[in-house]
C-alpha cells in the first residue's frame, strides 16, 4: 500500500504542474483583453472601459465619481491629478495647469497661445527655439510641453482604467475636437506614446457621440436616411454636426446600420469656460468696488484670489442655470476679507450677449458643409455641459425652428461610451454587432507642384499645378495614389491644406501654418537610366488618411513597362516590384489592402484646378484606392511608428490582351525638406 502511493505522487505533481500551467495561461490571457477609451474634454475628461463581463462602463475615479478634471499640479517630486489638482489651485496656481489642450500643435505666435495667457496670466510660457512651440515653466528646474502634460494625463486616466479594471490596459481609443489639425492630431499621438498607450484610433468626439446614438437606437435605423443634428457646446468650444443614420448592405455581413458624417460647423472659442471667465471679472468688479477707498490691492493681480473666483463662477453658473440669481461668496477672497454679492441671470445673460449671437454659427456652416437645408433635419440633440444654459437652449431652438430640442442622450457620457464601443470593435479580444462608421474629412488636402513647359518652339516657362488628394467632406480612410507622368528627372511637389475659404480670418490665424510639408525626390533621374529600353508609367506617389484622420506618404516609385511575347500557357500579369520608402511623416509601415479594408484600386483622373489646366497630354493621373464598407464595424489600428520601411511591393492584375507585359517599379528616395508644423 505504501508502495503504491509513493508511486501516484509524482503523477498527482505532473498533473497539478499541467493545471497550474493551463491557469496562468489564461490568467495571462485574460490580462490582455480590457481596452478603454478617454473622451478628452478641455474641462474634464470621461473613461469607459469594456473588458470580459464588464461591457462598456464608465470608471469611477478616486472619489468614485463618473468625470475627472483635466487638472495637473506638477511640483518639484509630486503630481498631482483630477480632484487633487483642483483643490491644489487654490493654494499653488502656477503651478497648477488646466485647459493646457489649447496650446497643442501650435507655435509660439499663434493667436491662441496669447489668449491663454491672456486667460491664466499665473502661468509662465517660455518659448521653446527647435520647435518654434511653447514649454510651462514651473520653476528654474522644471518645465513642460503641452504633450508632456497631456502624457501624463493621459497615463493618469489609464491608472484609474486599471483600476477598475483590475488588470493592465494598454490599447485606447481617444477623442479629439473634430477641428483638430494634423498637427493638434500629431501632439495627441506623441502625448498617447509619452504615456505607454497603443491608440487604436483618434475618433473625433462628435463623431463618437454620434455612434453612441446609433448603438442604443439600432432597431429605429432603416433603409430610409434619416438626418439628425448634434449641437455640443462643451467648457472650450462648441461643434455642430448633421449625422445620416441608415442601413447598408456590406459585402459579408449583409444589411447593417451606418453613420455617415454629411456635415459640421464648429467654433474653437465658444463655450462655458468663456462665459465662467467673463463671470469671473464680474466678481472681481464687485470685489473691487467693494473695498473702494480703503487702497486695497487690485484683486485681478492676486493669483490665488482669481483662482477661487473662478472656482466660484463654475459653480454660480451651473445654479444660475434653474435660478432666477444667486449669491456668490467666498471666505477670505484676499487678505482675510470675504466676499459676497448677489448675481441674477439676467446680469450673467447681459455679460454673455455677444456669445449667445455666435450660438447660431455653427449651425449654419454644418448645413453649408452637407449642402442641406433644416427641413431635411428631422430631431436636433443637445450634447455638452454648456448646452444646460437656458439662454444657450433658447437661441438654438430659435435658430434650429423646431418645435423642441432633443434632451434623449447623456450629454457628458455619450462620447466615451461611443469611443469604447469602437475600441471594443477595434480590439480582437471582442466581437460587436457591426456598425458602419463614415467620418469625413474637414480641410481639405491637396499636392501642388510646378514643371518646365514648352508653350512654343524653344520657349519654356514654368506651370503651377494642383490636385486636390483628399476633399472636404469627403470619407475617410482613405488611400489615393497620384501619377507625374511628366517627370524624367528630380524634383519637388508640396503637401498642402486645401481651399479653407469656410474659415473666418480669426480662425485661419489660429489654424497656422497652411503647408503640411516638402517632398524632395531623389533618384527619379537614375531609375530612368537604369531602363532606358522600357516605356515609363510615371512616378507614383501613395496617400494614406488613416483612421485617426492623420496623413502619410507611404512610399513613392518609379513604374516602367515593355511588351514580352507572351506563351500561350501564361497568363498576361502586371507585376509590381518595388520598395516601401519613409512615410511622410517621420516613418511607418503601412498595413495590405487586405486588413484596411480596401477594393481594387480604381482609376479616376482628377480635374485640373482652376486657372491650372493643364494641355492636353500633360494630365496629373490621380488612383483612389476606394474604401469598402467595413464590415465588422472596426477599422485596424493605425500603424506603429518606425522607422524607414521597405516591405514587398503589391501586385495588380490586368486584363489578358495577347501580350505580356511586364512593369518594373524604381524607387525615388523622398526627403521631407520642411515642415508645416
Amino acid at each position: 500500500m505504501a508502495v503504491k502511493v509513493r508511486r501516484q505522487r509524482p503523477r498527482r505533481r505532473v498533473c497539478w504542474a499541467l493545471v497550474a500551467v493551463l491557469l496562468a495561461d489564461l490568467l495571462a490571457l485574460s490580462d490582455t483583453l480590457a481596452v478603454m477609451s478617454v473622451d478628452l474634454g478641455s474641462e474634464s475628461m470621461k473613461v469607459a472601459i469594456v473588458k470580459p463581463g464588464v461591457p462598456m462602463e464608465i470608471v469611477l475615479n478616486k472619489e468614485s465619481r463618473r468625470k475627472t478634471p483635466v487638472i495637473v499640479t506638477l511640483k518639484e517630486n509630486e503630481r498631482f491629478f483630477g480632484d487633487s489638482a483642483a483643490s491644489m489651485a487654490i493654494k499653488n496656481p502656477k503651478a497648477t495647469l488646466r485647459y493646457f489642450q489649447h496650446l497643442l500643435g501650435k507655435q509660439a505666435d499663434n493667436p491662441h497661445v496669447a489668449l491663454y495667457q491672456a486667460r491664466f496670466p499665473e502661468h509662465e510660457l517660455t518659448f521653446d527655439p527647435q520647435r518654434q512651440t511653447v514649454h510651462f515653466q514651473i520653476s528654474s528646474q522644471l518645465q513642460f510641453s503641452p504633450e508632456e502634460v497631456l502624457g501624463m494625463v493621459l497615463n493618469y486616466s489609464r491608472s484609474l482604467a486599471e483600476d477598475f479594471a483590475e488588470q493592465p490596459i494598454k490599447d485606447a481609443v481617444i477623442t479629439v475636437p473634430v477641428f483638430f489639425n494634423q498637427a493638434e492630431r500629431r501632439a495627441v499621438l506623441q502625448a498617447a506614446r509619452m504615456a505607454g498607450l497603443k491608440v487604436l484610433q483618434l475618433i473625433n468626439d462628435n463623431t463618437a457621440t454620434a455612434l453612441s446614438y446609433g448603438v442604443f437606437r439600432r432597431k429605429d435605423i432603416n433603409t430610409t436616411a434619416q438626418n439628425i443634428m448634434f449641437y455640443d457646446m462643451g467648457s472650450g468650444s462648441t461643434v455642430c454636426t448633421i449625422v445620416t443614420y441608415q442601413m447598408v448592405k456590406t459585402k459579408e455581413a449583409g444589411m447593417q446600420p451606418q453613420l455617415q458624417i454629411r456635415g459640421v460647423g464648429f467654433d474653437r472659442t465658444l463655450g462655458g469656460l468663456e462665459m465662467e471667465l467673463r463671470l469671473r471679472e464680474r466678481l472681481a468688479g464687485l470685489f473691487n468696488e467693494q473695498r473702494k477707498g480703503q487702497r486695497a490691492k487690485d484683486v485681478r493681480e492676486n493669483p490665488r484670489a482669481m483662482a477661487k473666483l473662478l472656482r466660484e463662477a463654475n459653480r454660480l453658473k451651473t445654479v444660475l442655470s434653474a435660478n432666477a440669481d444667486h449669491m456668490a461668496q467666498i471666505e477670505g477672497l484676499m487678505d482675510d476679507v470675504d466676499f459676497k454679492a448677489k448675481v441674477t441671470r439676467v446680469e450673467f445673460e447681459e455679460l454673455c450677449a455677444d456669445l449667445f449671437e455666435r450660438v447660431p454659427g455653427p449651425v449654419q456652416q454644418a448645413l453649408q458643409s452637407a449642402e442641406m437645408s433644416l427641413d431635411e433635419i428631422e430631431q436636433v440633440i443637445l450634447v455638452g455641459g454648456a448646452t444646460r444654459v437656458p439662454k444657450v437652449q433658447e437661441v438654438l431652438l430659435k435658430a434650429v425652428g423646431k418645435e423642441e430640442l432633443g434632451k434623449n442622450i447623456n450629454a457628458d457620457e455619450a462620447a466615451a461610451m461611443g469611443a469604447v464601443y469602437q475600441a471594443a470593435a477595434l480590439s480582437k479580444a471582442f466581437k460587436v454587432k457591426p456598425f458602419v462608421v463614415r467620418d469625413a474629412v474637414v480641410y481639405p488636402i491637396l499636392v501642388e507642384f510646378t514643371r518646365e513647359v514648352e508653350e512654343e518652339p524653344g520657349i519654356h516657362s514654368l506651370k503651377h499645378n494642383k490636385r486636390v488628394l483628399f476633399s472636404r467632406m469627403g470619407p475617410y480612410p482613405q488611400r489615393k495614389v497620384i501619377t507625374f507622368n511628366r517627370y524624367s528627372h528630380d524634383f519637388n511637389f508640396h503637401i498642402n491644406y486645401g481651399d479653407l475659404g469656410f474659415l473666418g480670418p480669426e480662425d485661419l490665424r489660429v489654424f497656422g501654418s497652411q503647408n503640411l510639408t516638402t517632398v524632395k525626390l531623389k533618384g527619379v533621374g537614375d531609375s530612368f537610366k537604369k531602363y532606358p529600353d522600357y516605356e515609363s508609367k510615371g512616378i507614383k506617389a501613395h496617400f494614406n488618411l488613416d483612421e485617426s484622420g492623420v496623413l502619410s506618404l507611404d512610399r513613392v516609385e518609379s513604374v516602367f513597362e515593355t511588351l514580352v511575347e507572351d506563351s500561350p500557357e501564361e497568363e498576361s500579369t502586371l507585376t509590381k516590384l518595388g520598395n516601401t520608402i519613409s512615410s511622410l511623416f517621420g516613418g511607418g509601415t503601412t498595413p495590405d489592402a487586405k486588413e484596411n479594408g480596401t477594393d481594387t484600386v480604381q482609376e479616376e483622373e482628377e480635374s485640373p484646378a482652376e486657372g491650372n489646366k493643364d494641355e492636353p497630354g500633360e494630365q496629373v493621373e490621380l488612383k483612389e484606392e476606394a474604401e469598402a464598407p467595413v464590415e465588422d464595424g472596426s477599422q485596424p489600428p493605425p500603424p506603429e511608428p518606425k522607422g524607414d520601411a521597405t516591405p514587398e511591393g503589391e501586385k495588380a492584375t490586368e486584363k489578358e490582351n495577347g501580350d505580356k507585359s511586364e512593369a518594373q517599379a524604381s524607387v525615388c528616395r523622398a526627403s521631407v525638406t520642411r515642415f508645416g508644423f
